[in-house]
């Protein structure tokens, strides 16, 4: 049989599709792509997986019990199968019920998750299209890669680019930087993904762009494995939790010893005196000098002094990843930076100054001209505009009635008797997995579309099958790009599985909202429509794009690279005329001190960078019974925990469980060797993981990929053994501070154990127990 190659993208990278006989049977890279990635490789396996949902099921107690609340039987109880026609009823149904017994905002939409690539058919964007044209419901806000950082900097900057993107390029750090120092390295794993489909992998490009230019790489880090060999990086093996301590004890330095460019703070930044205060000890007695930081970061004071002083003497690019400030109070080592950066006067410079999020996905930092659109589908208006913080749906569950302080603003939570999801695992990205399942329980229905029986299918109670992108047409584009791509239907839909507008469409037409939802368009029509608004935009910068037929018959549009000198610098016009282009601040400048989170009157956040003791690190008296420091990344053999069941994923496994990294150290007192599985607690739960010896970390302190499909050994039973590996069973479900509510994975304390039983098997990767309807 002919193998035909068709086009595709995603988020880990463009390819085509090798289909032979109605199957994807292998991928090959889009051959603009300078360092394709291997992640594809498990596309195969994804698309025809035995975990796909073939058709539409109800969980048995809800069938025939109904809508009930409080039902602890999610994920315990087997699942019927239904016609389609029959789901779509008693989802259209369940939503007029709910919405009409206890108002829209009793609907939970948020549904975080990356979803699938491509920007039309993305399942968020169309459930709250949805739910909006519905009557409403509750949402949320930011996210959990940076919650914190991106609450924050709007204060201090004025926006969220310096996080979110653009920041400045590569082209520029290589040609005018000496020194690169990153607080928690520059991972060559995070440069496999972006959101949206992308056509090329520019990071590995940059990164050794970076090592030809002959830049000093210092990787802060407790993992020596943050920056790759290539770079030839300086280890600085910090504890976790040091990053502060070390940014206070530098601008010390940078201060007592006279080398703080005050021309630069007093032209460009607001609320320096304070700070200083702050740092020398004026204003609590405590100098944060270098001597004070050293036992709270773990590295030596001279350490600490030098690098102060040879950034302060070399063009200098500062830069933080996104896991940085996911941990308790993860919003001060950003503030924090962009202090040190202001300090060194170099900010809004070409290649120097702060950026935050280079180590964390591919296209950070990407040379591409700023402004080129990203097709993206409209949401849609939600008429309640409640929303809540991402990590904060387990309180939310909790306690209805109740609320949270975010921002400056009271957050209330509703009474949530719905859950619809639809793109995204929860039971993936949120902390404190036990304690979530056990609130999960208490809306009356939960309703999920999903292609694989991942643990959030496995906890609903109406599971309707959603496609893959394979299986339909949809365009890949992302604003870190130089690419956008076609992403042609490669086979038929598997099963009786139904893309989320099909679906989205049927429920609407049940309900009478059909109309707002489609806007009278299919997905063609969509597809057109959101290319050419993307054309019009790029004609706008003199660029242009071919029509879209031409497009969609070529494969992908290519926008060229600005010209040397030319690239985006990251505060640049701010700092060419500082009141012409004032920051959108209180100030119109960098606020090192802000009076409005001041006024909020946090003691969690006040108003310059502070120094705060985490309740769970290896300095805390919780590390006498737990003394393992957890910090979880992402991994290098899938995307969260898309491809999980995919070859790349499975090959990385230990006798089937996810991987910990275990310091030798730290092996031999309990008598751990290399291949070994462990038991890895704490007080919130407890997870089996396969012992990987290295000696690249800091002693203390373990490591462990997410995205392991959660595997309990009692089916659906919060607080029993997790036999796969997820590290966030273990970690804590508590908020950056009152500002950001991000969530803080990376502060998780931990205690293993070499495991001596028989080892339970694996279930998370076959389907859930089916049995025939009772008539």
């Amino acid at each position: 049989m002919t193998i035909q190659h068709v086009r595709h993208s995603s988020h880990w990278g463009a390819f085509s599709a090798a289909v032979q006989d109605g199957k994807v049977v292998g991928v090959r890279p889009f051959e603009r792509d300078p360092h394709p990635g291997y992640l594809a490789e498990s596309v195969p396996d994804a698309v025809h997986s035995p975990t796909r949902i073939d058709r539409p099921y109800i969980r048995k107690g809800w069938l025939e019990r109904g809508p009930t609340g409080h039902d602890t039987q999610r994920g315990r109880e087997p699942f019927v199968a239904v016609p389609w026609d029959e789901a779509l009823d008693l989802v259209a149904r369940e939503v007029k019920r709910v919405r009409d017994q206890h108002g829209p905002t009793s609907i939970f939409g948020g549904s975080y998750g990356w979803s699938s690539a491509g920007r039309f058919h993305h399942a968020r964007t169309h459930l709250h299209r949805f739910l909006g044209a519905a009557g409403g419901f509750t949402s949320q806000v930011t996210n959990y890669s940076y919650a914190a950082g991106m609450t924050i900097l709007p204060h201090l900057l004025g926006g969220n680019e310096a996080v979110a993107g653009p920041v400045s390029s590569w082209a520029t750090i290589c040609r005018h930087a000496k020194i690169v120092v990153a607080f928690g390295g520059l991972a060559l794993k995070n440069g496999q993904v972006v959101s949206g489909g992308f056509g090329e992998h520019a990071y590995e490009r940059w990164l050794r762009e970076a090592a030809k230019a002959g830049l000093r790489i210092v990787n802060i880090s407790p993992l020596r494995q943050d920056c790759p060999d290539f770079l030839n990086a300086e280890w600085i093996p910090i504890r976790p939790h040091g990053d502060m301590p070390m940014m206070l004890a530098m601008a010390h330095v940078l201060i007592s010893e006279g080398r703080a460019d005050h021309a630069f703070l007093d032209r460009y930044t607001s609320g320096y005196p304070r700070l200083r205060a702050y740092i020398l000890g004026e204003s609590d007695g405590v100098a944060k000098s270098p001597a004070w930081a050293a036992p709270l970061a773990g590295i030596s004071a001279e350490t600490i002094r030098d690098l102060a002083r040879d950034i302060a003497a070399n063009p200098t690019m500062l830069t933080a990843a996104w896991s940085i400030q996911r941990a308790e109070h993860g919003e001060q080592p950003y503030w924090m930076l962009i202090a040190l950066a202001a300090m060194l006067g170099q900010i809004g410079l070409p290649g120097t100054g702060f950026g935050f999020g280079y180590g964390s996905i591919n296209g950070m930092g990407n040379n591409k001209i700023e402004g080129t659109p990203a097709i993206s589908l409209s949401s849609g208006k939600n008429p309640t505009g409640l929303f809540l913080p991402v990590a904060r749906i387990t309180d939310m569950l909790e306690s209805p009635g109740g609320g949270c302080n975010y921002n400056g603003k009271w957050v209330p939570y509703p009474d949530v008797r719905m859950i619809y999801w639809a793109g995204g695992n929860p039971f993936h990205h949120h902390q404190d997995l036990n304690r979530l399942l056990r609130a999960w329980a208490k809306p009356e229905t939960v309703i999920v579309h999903e292609p694989w029986w991942t643990a959030v299918a496995r906890f609903a109670d109406i599971v309707l099958p959603a496609t893959t992108t394979l299986e339909r047409n949809d365009i890949g584009s992302t604003s870190r790009d130089r690419f956008m791509m076609a992403m042609h239907k490669a086979v038929e839909p598997q099963g009786e599985a139904r893309d989320d507008f099909a679906i989205f469409t049927a429920v609407a037409e049940r309900l009478g909202c059909a109309a707002a939802y489609t806007e009278g368009r299919d997905e063609m029509g969509w597809l057109r429509h959101l290319y050419d608004i993307a054309r019009q935009q790029v004609a706008r910068l003199g660029l242009t794009m071919p029509d879209f037929d031409t497009f969609w018959a070529q494969g992908y549009v290519e926008f060229p690279e600005p010209a040397p000198g030319q690239e985006y610098v990251l505060l640049s016009e701010f700092r060419a005329d500082p009141e012409q282009n004032r920051l959108r601040t209180a100030s119109g400048r960098i606020e090192l001190y802000s009076e409005r989170i001041a006024g909020f009157n946090y003691a969690d956040c006040p108003g310059h960078p502070t120094w705060f003791e985490p309740k769970e690190w290896l300095g805390s008296p919780e590390a006498a019974r737990y003394p393992l420091h957890l910090l979880s990344f992402q991994p290098a053999t899938r995307l969260h925990s898309q491809l999980d069941q995919g070859r790349v994923s499975k090959a990385s496994k230990v006798q089937g469980r996810e991987p910990i990294l275990l310091h030798p150290a730290d092996a031999a007192p309990r008598g751990i060797k290399d291949g070994d599985v462990v038991r890895v607690f704490n007080d919130r739960g407890q997870c089996l993981a396969g012992v990987r010896l290295s000696d690249a970390q800091r002693p203390g302190v373990v490591a462990m990929a997410t995205g392991a499909w959660i595997d309990y050994a009692v089916p659906g039973e919060p607080g029993s053994l997790d036999v796969h590996g997820n590290p966030n069973i273990l970690t804590r479900d508590v908020g950056t501070s009152q500002l950001g509510q991000g969530p803080v994975a990376q502060s998780c304390l931990v205690e293993i154990e070499r495991w001596q039983g028989a080892l339970p098997p694996i279930t998370c990767h076959a389907p859930p127990p089916v049995v025939e309807r009772q008539r």
